[in-house]
């Protein structure tokens, strides 16, 4: 009975130390599983953090706030997936920080043995993209989307007011903007979340059978401007900018799903970081 009980303690252990798990190793796995070549250039890259720490937990996210650091935490996680930077620009440099508000943000971090690592230039090209997958189950438009072209939906015909009104409501977005005739049709709609280029802009709102463009942000200044000229030369177009965190958001749920297929040592969970803006009423 004592060799037996020893036998099971000993295979207890093994069976402990072989679902241990290092950031590092979490991420190599994404490599294998993205289904798209590594780049050699990109800001998928380990931000903040051992790679080489113990692996508690998994949260993913739109963004690194301090938020959803504290949340994680709270929750027994370690290990933050986030699609936009942590630190306030793109490649997360971090020399020129000296405010109070980034020391405090990277101390919570160190303190408590977090890693951060974005995932952003991969998800977004791995086919089909993450974020646009998870935006179009937010909205519920699966069954519409254009067979040639995965980011034009054939709608049902509404109003522009109509489909606005519907988006924010499934989306819970308290700051959206919308440009064009609350009147006018909406059917053949574009969905192209995060930032767009003015140039990009330009080219869809061009094409005849689109009635809609959904952004996440522009510059306002150029494509803004542009539309404004369109909606004034009598064509019946419209722009409906959702805010870049809304806009892609639900693309880090999707994530969460997604890595759940081939990780499951550890508990996975979605952290939405929420909207930052809202409309005074």
């Amino acid at each position: 009975m004592l060799l037996a009980g020893a036998g099971i303690c000993v295979t207890a252990g093994a069976n402990a130390r072989s679902a241990e798990l290092t950031a590092r190793e979490v991420i190599e796995r994404i490599q294998k599983n993205v289904g798209v070549p590594w780049r050699a250039e990109t800001v998928d890259t380990f931000k903040i953090g051992n790679p080489d720490t113990m692996v508690k937990g998994i949260a993913t996210s739109f963004s690194g706030t301090l938020d959803v650091c504290q949340r994680m935490v709270a929750s027994g996680k370690n290990l933050l997936i986030v699609h936009e930077p942590t630190f306030y620009n793109h490649t997360d440099d971090t020399k020129d920080l000296s405010s109070e508000v980034y020391k405090a943000k990277r101390d919570f971090i160190e303190k408590n043995g977090v890693v951060i690592w974005r995932f952003h230039d991969h998800w977004h090209a791995r086919r089909p993209d993450g974020i646009f997958i998870g935006m179009t189950d937010a909205l519920g438009w699966g069954q519409y989307r254009n067979a040639d072209d995965p980011r034009t939906f054939d709608l049902p015909v509404t109003t522009l007011d109509g489909l606005a009104k519907d988006i924010q409501r499934r989306l819970k977005i308290r700051g959206m903007r919308v440009i064009g005739n609350p009147q006018m049709r909406a059917g053949k709609v574009v969905l192209s979340p995060g930032f767009n280029n003015p140039q990009g802009m330009m080219r869809t709102l061009d094409r005849p059978e689109v009635d809609v463009l959904i952004i996440g942000e522009s510059r306002e200044w150029e494509a803004v401007e542009y539309l404004r000229d369109v909606i004034t030369t009598g064509r019946k177009k419209a722009l409906i900018v959702l805010g870049h965190v809304p806009s892609e958001e639900a693309g880090m749920n999707e994530c969460a799903k997604w890595l759940k297929t081939f990780i499951s040592e550890v508990p996975i969970e979605y952290l939405p970081g929420g909207e930052p803006f809202w409309s005074p009423k």
